[in-house]
């Protein structure tokens, strides 16, 4: 089991990770937003905790940019801001707990084991995203509305999964190229379009309820209306 911290205070910093080693949780420390970014990208971790006034990217920042890659891996925010104000922001961007300073470090090491609970619980049901009556399995790369199978090219399976995955919220097409493509030379905003209409023939045009929406001058959508 590993945590990755993110946090300035070298006292402190210690202190969370030698008691989190002594309870079984590896803990790796970084004291600013930005190498904390790089360093995740390239290590997989059970629980991020994370300060919010740390150097170059603050936490709030972080754990947004977190999310856009990981839904699913729980993330602790400690902070000394006790107003609601950042309580708010931190859950806006999808933070699962709020920690305020100073805390007992037995609290934060409980929190962590909730959360790691939750996450397990979650990982054992059935891997599958279902929106209405549209069933994707990502693993199996297999669509079925209705109950009928869907025949996807792969960048039109992963744009679908992406979309999904968004919970109804509006990707950029600057985002979706980032995700789905890679940043790809040949790719641009038309072959965004493209690959948005595509699926909307395959996963819309026989059924009434339209799944996959746009908002003019921000990007798609994928819920029932």
């Amino acid at each position: 089991m590993k945590a990755f911290l993110l946090e300035d205070d070298t006292v402190l910093s210690s202190e969370i990770t030698f008691y989190l080693q002594n309870n079984g949780i590896e803990c790796r420390t970084v004291a600013d937003g930005k190498t904390y970014l790089d360093r995740i990208a390239d290590e997989r971790c059970d629980v991020y905790i994370l300060d919010i006034n740390v150097p170059y990217i603050n936490g709030l920042d972080v754990c947004k940019k977190i999310r856009e890659q990981d839904a699913q891996t729980p993330i602790i925010i400690i902070s000394a801001y006790d107003d609601i104000v950042e309580k708010k922001e931190a859950f806006l961007r999808n933070a699962d707990d709020y920690l305020v300073k100073p805390f007992i470090l037995e609290e934060l090491l409980l929190r962590i084991r909730s959360r790691l609970r939750i996450t397990g619980a979650k990982q054992e049901a059935p891997d599958k995203i279902m929106i209405e009556d549209l069933e994707i399995f990502p693993d199996e790369y297999k669509v079925f509305r209705g109950g009928m199978e869907i025949n996807l090219t792969q960048k039109e399976f992963q744009l679908l999964v992406l979309l999904a995955k968004a919970n109804g919220r509006t990707l950029s097409k600057q985002y979706i190229s980032d995700e789905v493509w890679q940043n790809q030379f040949q790719t641009t905003h038309n072959t965004i379009e493209v690959y948005i209409n595509f699926l909307r023939k395959k996963i819309d045009r026989q059924f009434e309820v339209k799944l996959i929406h746009t908002r003019p001058g921000f990007g798609y959508f994928l819920k029932p209306l």
